[in-house]
């Protein structure tokens, strides 16, 4: 966890820390766990420090989220994840 905050505190930007810092807390800490809503609140609370809007990733939009959680996990590529969260960030179009 050292490791994980001296990264996060040397990160400049607010939307890097954001995706970076909710894929490695949840990577260290899995779902099985129960912290997706603890690394959801993290990912918020990191989009705040850098004035980016509170986000919420819809239900409707859990087996896409967890695709992307997958990949950079597995697969060693952010980029899903990323966009992803980029896109929940987007206005919500009811």
């Amino acid at each position: 966890m050292v490791a994980f905050f001296s990264c996060l505190k040397l990160e400049e930007s607010a939307a890097v820390r954001a995706v970076l810092g909710h894929f490695v807390f949840v990577y260290i800490h899995p779902y099985m766990d129960g912290n997706g809503r603890i690394g959801r609140f993290l990912m918020n609370a990191m989009l705040a420090s850098g004035g980016y809007p509170w986000t919420v990733i819809r239900v409707v939009n859990r087996a896409r989220y967890l695709e992307a959680l997958e990949s950079a996990s597995v697969g060693g590529d952010i980029v899903p994840l990323t966009q992803f969260i980029a896109s929940e960030m987007l206005p919500f179009k009811g």
